[in-house]
C-alpha cells in the first residue's frame, strides 16, 4: 500500500509504524506538508482549535481514516460533513483514561481536604488547622460511564466510598453493578456528595449541568467536571457557587481558555485546572502505541479499533 499519513509526531519517534506508508509531519502549522488530496490517513493534531483540526478536510479527497488523539470528537464535529463517503472516524479510547482518572481523583481529594486553602495559608504563613471532609464514606455519582468513567471508579475503589452510582446514556449492567440511564439522573443527584461529570460533549449533554441540575445537589456537594466546558452552564454554576451552597473542581470551562477577569477565577469554593486531564507524561507513549497499532491494521486491511462513525456511502 502506498498512501500518505499526516501525523503530528516525528515518524522516527513512533516505534512500530509500517514502513510501506508515506509519513507527513503536520501539527497544525500554516503550511500543509504535502497535497492534502494524497492523504489517506489523517491523525488530527492534539489540543489544537477546531478550525485548525478541520482545515485540511475539504481538500482531502482521498481520505479513508480520521484518527483523533482525544477521547471526544467534538473538535472535529464541524468538519464531519466534509468527509468523503466511507471515511472512518476513530477516537483515542485507551489513551487518556489513566491520566484523566488520576487528575479527577486529585481534584476530588484536593477540594475535599482543603488543599487550595493550605497553599494560600503557606503563602501567608497561616496555620489552617481544623477538620476537613474526607472522601471516605461519601456517596459518589459518575455522570458519563464510558471508559474514562470506569477508570475513575477503578481509582475510587480504595477510598472506602459509601456508594458509587453510575449514569450513562442508556441503562446497562457491569461487573461493578448497575449503570443508570440518563433519565434517572434527577433522582440520583440529591443523594450524591460528589458528582463527577465525564461525559462526551454531544447535543444531549451540552448544558446538561444547568440550574435545575445544580438545584438538585445537596448543600455542600462537590461538582467535578473533567468532560468538556459546555456540558456545564457557566452562568448557572456561578450563581450556585456564589450562593455558597456547593463546591466545584473544573478541569474544563466555558469559555476556554478562561480569560483574565472572568468571574469563575474568583468564585468561592472553586478549584480550576487548565484542561490537563489528558496532558500528562502518560499521553505520548499511549498515543504512539495507538497509532502504530491502527496503522498496522490499516495496512493489513484489518478492522480498525475505536471506530465511532463511518460516513455514509
Amino acid at each position: 500500500m502506498t498512501a500518505d499519513v499526516w501525523i503530528p509526531f516525528d515518524p522516527a519517534d513512533v516505534p512500530g509504524l509500517p514502513a510501506s506508508l508515506g509519513y507527513r509531519f503536520w501539527d497544525g502549522g500554516p503550511d500543509f506538508p504535502a497535497d492534502p488530496a494524497d492523504c489517506a490517513f489523517y491523525v488530527v493534531p492534539y489540543m489544537k482549535p477546531s478550525e485548525t483540526a478541520i482545515r485540511p478536510l475539504t481538500a482531502m479527497t482521498g481520505l479513508r481514516v480520521v484518527q483523533t488523539l482525544t477521547a471526544g470528537i467534538d473538535h472535529v464535529q464541524p468538519g464531519i460533513g466534509l468527509l468523503p463517503p466511507g471515511v472512518r472516524l476513530c477516537n483515542a479510547r485507551g489513551v487518556h483514561e489513566a491520566s484523566t482518572a488520576e487528575l479527577t481523583l486529585a481534584l476530588v481529594l484536593a477540594s475535599l481536604r482543603g488543599i487550595p486553602g493550605f497553599v494560600q495559608g503557606q503563602e501567608r504563613q497561616e496555620w489552617r488547622a481544623g477538620f476537613y471532609p474526607a472522601l471516605a464514606d461519601k456517596s459518589v455519582l459518575i455522570v458519563g460511564y464510558g471508559s474514562i468513567g470506569a477508570a475513575i471508579e477503578d481509582r475510587l475503589a480504595p477510598f472506602e466510598c459509601a456508594r458509587v452510582a453510575r449514569v450513562a446514556r442508556s441503562w446497562r449492567t457491569t461487573g461493578r453493578g448497575e449503570v443508570h440511564a440518563l433519565t434517572d439522573l434527577p433522582a440520583l443527584l440529591p443523594e450524591a456528595d460528589v458528582v463527577i461529570v465525564s461525559t462526551p460533549l454531544t447535543e444531549q449533554t451540552s448544558g446538561l449541568v444547568d440550574a435545575e441540575f445544580l438545584a438538585r445537589l445537596k448543600d455542600g456537594a462537590l461538582l467535578v467536571n473533567v468532560s468538556r466546558g459546555p456540558v456545564v452552564d457557566t452562568k448557572a454554576l456561578l450563581a450556585a457557587l456564589e450562593s455558597g451552597r456547593i463546591h466545584a473542581a473544573l478541569d474544563v470551562t466555558d469559555p476556554e481558555p478562561l480569560p483574565k477577569g472572568h468571574p469563575l477565577w474568583h468564585a468561592p469554593n472553586v478549584l480550576i485546572s487548565p484542561h490537563v486531564g489528558g496532558s500528562s507524561s502518560a499521553f505520548l507513549p499511549r498515543a504512539k502505541r495507538l497509532l502504530a497499532a491502527q496503522l498496522t491494521r490499516f495496512v493489513a486491511e484489518e478492522p480498525l479499533a475505536n471506530v465511532v462513525l463511518t460516513m455514509d456511502q
